[in-house]
Formats: C-alpha cells, structure tokens, sequence
C-alpha cells in the first residue's frame, strides 16, 4: 500500500512516446510533391537567355522528418522539458536500430532531436532492403518504455512498499511503409511478444513493466501511388495493445495527419486569432489584417468545447469555428483593438502556452515578437448574435507565451450579487432568515472513527436533510405555517425527527387544537403582505390554506413512524366533521336547486297544456258561440266556468298600477326625497279630480256596467245583436 499522504499516481500514455522513424532505402525515393525553386518573377523567365530552374521534389524521408520534428516542436513548445510531464524519444531503424535521446531532462529538445538526424543523414538506395526491418525500432520502443522516466523513479522511491506495481503506459508512433494488411497484423504479434518478453525481463531487472501501450502505424507513400491500406480505428489487440492504422500520401499530406495527431495525443486544440494589423513589408504606410492559427491545451476552451459544435461556422452557443480540409478544427477569436499593457490586472480562470501552428510564417513571427516586447492583446468572441464577449488574453511571462482565460461571468472580486440577482429574478421574499438558521442546525463536525454496528455521521447527515427538506417553501409569500411560529410550535420542529416520543405526539395535537381553537374565534392569521396586492384572500380562505398546507406537511412526513402517522390522523379526525358539513350543505343546495328547476318545468308544462286545451275547445266550438267568445257575451259563463273548474291556472300576480306602490313605498324608516314627492303630486291632482258619478252611488266604491243588459235577454231580445251584425253588413 502507498504511504499515508501519497496519492497514488497514474501516468497516462501520454507521458512516455518513442517515434519510429523508417530509414529504409525505399524511403529515399520522391513524395512525389514538387517544390518551385526558381525565385526570379515570371515576366523574368520568359526572357530570352534565360534558363528556368527545374522544380524540386523532397523524398520520403525528408518530409517524414520535417513532419516528425514539427510533431516534437509542438510538444516541447506547449510542455517544456523542465516540466517532466511529456517526453518523446526517437528511434532510427533500418538494419538495426538506433536511438537518439533518451528521457533524461537534459536530452529532452529538439536541438538535440535535430542533431541526431544530422549524424544519421539521409537512407541510401545502395543499402540491403532485405534486412532493413522496422521491427528493430519496434523491439527498441519496447525496451525504452520499460525504463523508467525521472518522475517514475522518484514515485517508485516515494512509495512505502516497494512491491507496488507503478502503472506504466505508453505509445509508440511508427512511420513505416507497409506491404499488405498481413505485414500490419505480423507487425502486431511482433509488438505483442515483444512486450509479453520485455515484461518478464522487467520483473528482473528492476524496470517497469509496460501496463499498456498504443501503437500508432502511418503507412506513407508517394503522392499519386497506389494505395491499398486502409484506415483502421483504434482497436484492442490484448490488454496489453492496441493499435490504430493511419494511411496517407507524403508531402503536405503526412505533415497535416501528424499535426492533427498531436492534438489528438497530447489534448490540444487550436485557435485561430483574426484581424491582425499588420504593415505591408512593400509599403510601411498601409495595414493589412491577417490571421495566426496557435495551438494550446484543450483546457483553454473548455467551457466552448462542452457546448458542442454545429455546422454553418457556428457551434450551439454562437461562438464561431472552422475546418480545414484536413479535418482539423479550430476556433476562431478576434484581435481587439483596445491594447493592454501586461501589468494591468484581470481577472483570469486559467493560462496555458501556446506555440504557433506555421512557426516560420511572417504573421506568426510578427505576432510572435509583438508579444514578447511586453506587450498583451485582448480577444474577442465572434458571436453570431449579441454584444461581443472579451473571453481570452495573450501575454507573454519569461519569455514564454500564455493564453489567459478570462472569466466572462461576475468575478469573485467584486461585491456579492443581490438576491434579486439570482435565479428567482425579482423574487426578494425568501426566507433568508429561516435558511441561515437551516444551515446552522445542519452543520458537520469532525468525529472519531465510529464503530462497528454504528451509522456513518455522513449517511445520518444526509438522512436529516432528506427528512427537513421533505417540505420546505423557500419563499415567504408561499407558506402560512412557517410565518405563524409562535401559533404552531413545536410541530414543524418535532414532525421532522426520525422518531417521536408519545408526549412529542400530545404536543403536536396540542397545536392542532390550538389552531382550531384560533379558527373558532375567528382570529385572524399572521400572514405577510409581501408578494400580495389589495386586501388579500378572506379570512375563510386563509384559513383553508392554512389546513391544506399543514396537511401537505404532514402527509410528507407520516410515513417516518407510526406517531408520525397519528399525529396525521389527529388532523384529519378533526377536519372531518366541518368536510362533511360542507359537503352535506353542498348537497342540499344541489337538492335545493332540483327542485326549482323541476318546479318550473311543471309550471311550463301545465300552461303548456292549458294552452293546447283552449285551442282545442275553440275548435270545437260552432259559429255563434265563436262569436259571443270573441265578444264577450255573458252567455258563454258557462263556458268559461267549465273552463276554469276543470284546469287550474296559477293565480295571477296583482301589477302595481301606482307610482307609490313601485317606487314610493318605504319599508320602514324616514320618508325619502321621492316618497315626499309623490305623496304631494298625488294630494295635489286629487283636489281637481272628478269623481265618476256611478261609483259614488254604487255600493263598495265599484259601478256595475250595461244594468239592462240582462233584462233585454230575458224578455227575449236575445236576437238583438245578431240583427245589428246583420245590419251592418247590409249596404
């Protein structure tokens, strides 16, 4: 086991790579890509006399070199040597192989890489193919990983039992020219042996056995040849190997496959920093914008990359980004104009180096010196939408170039944000007090080691919060009970504990009855005028809340224990009988309302049938008694009494036919304005009215009409009217 206080440590594959250079004779042949070297302008060329220089064709080797050694100007560029943390190694391999560094701090440059190269030289075709073999470099990249770098010498010294395995991965990047997928896969079993033996020789020899390696094949061939290899994903060949497959042509081809294969081993990411000013080298009084493509930690963009990209050069949260026709994303950030000096101080999440992806371009150079004569530039976000975002700074420290990562957010720097300022927006109503007091009663302690049997403190911390936040408002404005604390203790308080005692249940019934106590005389409750405009619900209303909440806090918490589950019972044994007195009162209004409605549908109906009745006795009825009903004749009395015994009609309201009786009439109390009025206007135009002389001489005020009608149909004059109608109908 480790000592006490040493973590264990795990070194990624990335920390150990050996690159497997071909030296082969057919390395020697043209990439096929050719290079012009003719200098002069065209106009120049075409002169008489002059001979044009033949163009330049680089060979296999060379641009596998200059691939090579750009892959490790990277490398050493982002990680310096001095950190320990990347280390590469290059191997030559032909006949035999040969190294030319090793993990020592001292050797890790690429000086030193670039030296060894020259003391190589170029293959030559004069060499026997037959033995030259790249499984020499292979055996050799095996044999390296198994020694141990400085940083995994020092944690094996570190560890108190030396027994303890140190995980110790790596990756083997080979560029090679393959024959056929089987030369692939006998490369493989090569590796695979080489690694099973080297592991036992290990364990011996006090090395580091492998835990587990990548090998990464580039087959390269010509631009313009045949090429039957294909690409192969990275697959597990044992747990102890895996290998990917990566087939391209040479020349600016192999040199973008091992760009893009840098970021990918070592997590970099690339950014593209636009709008550059620039003087032009021909006329010093203009400017012209350019762009630098850098290279830095994938960490610098983290907060874009968990966004995720999209199509149209913009990702999902708006920030632009690019692809080259490689496959190589980068993401773009904009020169700001506004300069700052490098003692100014920001407010900075992270700095990370960067190197330039074309070191030996002349913006990447002007760039390179306007940063190191102290100089610091802001950038910006393109955004496709909204205010630009300053998001990074470049500013050099040592002579070394950082990218700075500025926080877009409030900074810690400044002042606390208000409440208001949070998630709730315009919410100012939380119960900051009741939370602060919420926070202390939760607070961890240290405790000894528990014993066997005993629950962990942490497990028991997490139940009690699991049990205090089963309910628990955060606002004011949405609580009743919580704003009432001295009507209610101590049921919120009790309610919430694993276990209740039979006197914490008495005490909560207490308080439920002294609720109901405060309901029965009609007290009203404490509750806040925050977030509530006009008067408020009604005291009845209040009041429902209330029980509704009370009980919303008691169900959560019921299935805690079974006294919890009383002090639930105790609630609704008392809510019952005014729920069902509401109920039975709804009930009897619904009752209430069917009789009424049935009521009025048995009055329409007998008027209905009242009607249809006296359309079929009219029907029935002859000419002359048709006329004597349209008349009015007395003579059909009978009629209308049979009428009338044999249907009952509902009596007929009595109509106000004076003022006095619809708007005169008081109930009780003084005389109104109209009242006076009226009673004048009325006494006034009863002194100029004349009485009807049959009604003073007729008995009860009422004067009987037509006195002889009666007599003349008795002595039998009954023929009179007809004869009139008749004589009227003459000409």
């Amino acid at each position: 086991m480790a000592a006490e206080g040493n973590v264990p440590k795990i070194f990624p594959s990335s920390h150990k790579t050996v690159v497997i250079l071909d030296h082969s004779p057919f390395m020697s042949e043209p990439c096929g890509q050719t290079v012009d070297f003719d200098i002069l302008p065209k106009q120049s060329r075409a002169a008489p006399g002059i001979i044009p220089l033949a163009p330049l064709a680089k060979s296999l080797w060379t641009c596998t070199v200059e691939a090579a050694s750009e892959y490790a100007r990277v490398v050493y560029d982002v990680y310096p040597p001095r950190s320990r943390d990347k280390l590469l190694k290059f191997v030559i391999t032909d006949t035999e192989a040969r190294p030319l560094n090793s993990w020592v701090e001292e050797e890790q440059s690429l000086s030193n890489v670039l030296q060894g190269l020259a003391v190589v030289g170029p293959p030559s075709e004069s060499d026997d193919a037959e033995n030259c073999s790249v499984m020499h470099g292979l055996a050799m990249a095996v044999e390296s990983l198994c020694e141990g770098s400085e940083k995994q010498l020092e944690h094996k010294a570190s560890l108190a039992d030396p027994e303890e395995p140190v995980v110790n991965k790596g990756r083997v990047v080979c560029i090679t020219t393959v024959k056929s997928q089987g030369h692939i896969q006998m490369l493989e079993e090569c590796m695979q042996e080489a690694i099973v033996q080297h592991n036992k020789i290990a364990e011996a020899a006090d090395k580091l056995p492998i835990t587990h390696c990548e090998l990464v094949l580039i087959h390269t061939v010509p631009v313009g040849a045949d090429n039957n290899i294909q690409d192969e994903p990275n697959k597990e060949v044992s747990s102890l190997l895996s290998c990917e497959v990566h087939s391209v042509h040479s020349g600016r081809h192999i040199a973008a496959k091992l760009a893009l294969l840098v970021q990918k081993h070592f997590h970099l990411t690339s950014t593209t920093i636009t709008g550059i000013p620039m003087k032009e080298e021909q006329n010093a009084s203009t400017s012209a914008n350019y762009d630098v493509e850098i290279l830095h930690s994938k960490d610098a963009h983290i907060e874009i990359l968990k966004m995720g990209s999209t199509s149209q050069g913009y990702d999902s949260s708006g920030f632009a980004c690019s692809k080259d026709s490689f496959g190589r994303e980068t993401v773009i950030l904009k020169w700001c104009t506004p300069k700052t000096n490098i003692i100014e101080l920001h407010y900075c999440t992270g700095a990370y180096r960067i190197t330039p992806a074309d070191v030996n371009s002349r913006p990447s150079s002007c760039l390179t010196n306007f940063l190191l004569n102290g100089r610091a530039v802001m950038l910006e976000q393109p955004r496709k939408s909204g205010s630009k975002v300053i998001s990074h700074m470049l500013a050099s420290h040592g002579g070394e170039i950082f990218l700075h990562c500025l926080g877009t957010g409030r900074s810690p720097l400044e002042d606390p944000p208000s409440i208001s300022e949070g998630t709730g927006g315009r919410v100012t109503d939380y119960r900051i007090t009741d939370y602060g007091d919420f926070m202390k009663e939760n607070r961890l302690m240290p405790f000894p080691v528990p014993q066997e049997g005993h629950i962990l403190p942490a497990k028991e911390a997490t139940a009690v919060l699991e049990r205090t936040t089963r309910y628990w408002p955060l606002v004011i404005s949405d609580t009743i009970i919580f704003n009432m604390a001295s009507h209610i203790d101590p049921l919120p308080t009790l309610i919430t504990k694993a276990e209740l005692t039979e006197d914490e249940v008495v005490e909560c019934q207490k308080s439920i009855y002294h609720l109901v106590g405060m309901e029965s005389r009609s007290e009203p409750l404490p509750i806040p005028a925050m977030g509530t405009r006009g008067k408020g619900p009604k005291r009845d209303e209040q009041y429902r809340q209330m029980w509704a909440e009370l009980d919303t806090l008691l169900r959560a918490h019921a299935s805690t224990s079974v006294n919890h589950q009383k002090v639930l019972e105790c609630l609704q044994e008392i809510r019952r009988p005014a729920e069902e007195a509401k109920e039975s009162s709804r009930k009897a209004g619904k009752k209430e309302e069917v009789v009424v409605k049935e009521e009025r549908v048995m009055t329409e109906q007998s008027t209905a049938e009242l009607a249809w009745q006296e359309i079929q006795r009219y029907k029935a009825m002859s000419e002359r008694e048709r006329s004597d009903f349209e008349v009015g004749n007395t003579n059909n009395d009978h009629f209308r009494h049979r009428q009338q015994t044999e249907v009952s009609s509902p009596p007929i309201k009595k109509l106000k036919t004076s003022l006095e009786d619809s708007q005169g009439k008081q109930q009780g109390g003084p005389p109104s304005l109209l009242a006076i009025w009226t009673s004048r206007i009325n006494s006034k135009y009863a002194s100029r009215h004349c009485e009807f002389a049959g009604r003073l001489t007729a008995e009860g005020n009422k004067a009987e009409l037509y006195v002889n009608l009666n007599k003349d149909s008795t002595n039998g004059t009954s023929d009179k009217p007809t004869s009139v109608k008749q004589e009227k109908r003459g000409p």
